[in-house]
C-alpha cells in the first residue's frame, strides 16, 4: 500500500492528518508524523484484506427478468376435482349462482403465487488441469471446465395481494417484498452440434482449491460448489451492503470436438409453466402426477474455434458466432434455437 501523508493546519495548533485511508485531527506536526508511522502497518493490512475489484468486463451480469404473467397460471381446468368426485355436475345450488359451484369453478381456476428472482453474474468459462483421486487410489490428470459465478438477492420480489371491491369482485395488486432466498442450482452444459449431448455439473473437491487460488488469490472469499451453496441463506443486498454468494460449477470429460455450446441454469427463479395432457390424469392417482412442468431457465451461449488436439480456454467466446454468409448464419442460429444474435436468453425447459 502507498501511504500518502498530508498535514493541513487548522485554527490554533490543530492539524488534520490526511492518510490514504482516513482523516485524523492532531495537535502538532510531530504527533501527526508519529501517528502516521504507527498506523501505516495496520492500514496497509486493512487495504490488502479488501476484496479485489474485478476489471471492467470480467464479470458479466444477467439481470433478473420477472413478468406479471409468471405470477399466475390459468384460467385452466383442475382436472383432478371432477375426476375424483362423482356426479359433481349434478350438484345444483338453490340460493347461489351456478358459477359459484365447485364444478364450475374447477373448470376455470386461476392459481396465483409469489415470484422471486436472483441476479446471476459470471466470470469467463475457463479450463484447469488438476490431479484427481481415482477409486484405485492413484491420481489422474484431468482437464476440468469451470465457471465462477455470483448470485445476488436484490429483493423487491413480486407477491399478489387480493383487493376486493364494493361489489364483491376481487382483483390483485403486486406487492414488492424482501426475503432471504436459497439457490438450488442445476447447471447443464450442452453441445449443440453433437446431437445436443449434455453434461451435468460435477462436484470435484480436488478442483476447489486450485480454482479458488487462481480466481481469488489471497482473498477471504468463500467459494461454494453446487451442493454447499444451497445451504446458504442469500440475504437481501442494498446499495451499501453486498451480500452476494460466490460459487463455481465444474464439468469434466467434455468432448473436445465441441464448438457450439450452451450453459443452462435453473434455480435462479421459481417461475414455471405447466400443462395437463388430455386424459392424462386418472382417478386415484396423485394430484398433478400427469402434469408437465417447465421451469424458467437462463441460457448462456458460447462458441470456440478450437480443435481436439490442444484445448485452450482462450478459444472460448461468450455469445453466438457471427458469419458473413446468411445461409451459414441461419444454420448457426438454428443450433442455439434463436433467430438473431442473443448472447443469453430466458427460456422454459
Amino acid at each position: 500500500m502507498r501511504l500518502g501523508i498530508t498535514l493541513t493546519k487548522l485554527k490554533g495548533w490543530t492539524f488534520l492528518l490526511v492518510l490514504s485511508s482516513g482523516v485524523f485531527p492532531v495537535k502538532s506536526w510531530f504527533v501527526g508524523i508519529f501517528i502516521a508511522l504507527l498506523l501505516a502497518p495496520v492500514l496497509g493490512f486493512a487495504q490488502s484484506a479488501r476484496p479485489r475489484q474485478l476489471a471492467p468486463g470480467i464479470l458479466t451480469v444477467i439481470p433478473s427478468a420477472p413478468a406479471e404473467e409468471e405470477m399466475f397460471s390459468g384460467p385452466r381446468p383442475l382436472v383432478e376435482i371432477p375426476t375424483n368426485i362423482a356426479n359433481l355436475e349434478k350438484i345444483q345450488p338453490n340460493f347461489a349462482p351456478l358459477s359459484g359451484t365447485l364444478n364450475e369453478r374447477a373448470k376455470a381456476a386461476i392459481l396465483r403465487r409469489t415470484i422471486w428472482n436472483l441476479e446471476f453474474a459470471f466470470k469467463p468459462l475457463r479450463m484447469i488441469t488438476i490431479d484427481e483421486p481415482q477409486p484405485t487410489g492413484k491420481m489422474q490428470r484431468k482437464l476440468v471446465w469451470y465457471m465462477v459465478y455470483r448470485v445476488k438477492n436484490n429483493g423487491q420480489h413480486w407477491k399478489p395481494i387480493p383487493k376486493p371491491d364494493e361489489f364483491g369482485n376481487t382483483t390483485f395488486d403486486v406487492q414488492k417484498v424482501d426475503m432471504p432466498l436459497r439457490f438450488f442450482p442445476q447447471f447443464v452444459l450442452q453441445a449443440f452440434e453433437l446431437d445436443n449431448k449434455q453434461y451435468l455439473d460435477r462436484i470435484i473437491p480436488a478442483a476447489m482449491g486450485p480454482i479458488k487460488n487462481r480466481e481469488f488469490p489471497k482473498q477471504e472469499i468463500e467459494l461454494h460448489d453446487s451442493v454447499t451453496i444451497s445451504t446458504k441463506n442469500i440475504e437481501v443486498s442494498d446499495e451499501r451492503t453486498d451480500k452476494s454468494v460466490w460459487g463455481v460449477v465444474c464439468w469434466e470429460d467434455v468432448d473436445p470436438r465441441i464448438d457450439y455450446l450452451g450453459v443452462f441454469i435453473q434455480g435462479l427463479t421459481n417461475a414455471y409453466k405447466f400443462e395437463d395432457p388430455p386424459n392424462g390424469y386418472k382417478k386415484g392417482e396423485l394430484p398433478g402426477s400427469a402434469r408437465v412442468l417447465t421451469h424458467k431457465t437462463l441460457q448462456l451461449n458460447f462458441w470456440r474455434p478450437g480443435d481436439t488436439i490442444d484445448e485452450a480456454e482462450e478459444e472460448i467466446r461468450f455469445g453466438v458466432r457471427i458469419e458473413a454468409d446468411p445461409v451459414a448464419q441461419a444454420k448457426i442460429f438454428a443450433l442455439y434455437g434463436v433467430q438473431e444474435r442473443l448472447d443469453w436468453l430466458w427460456i422454459y425447459r
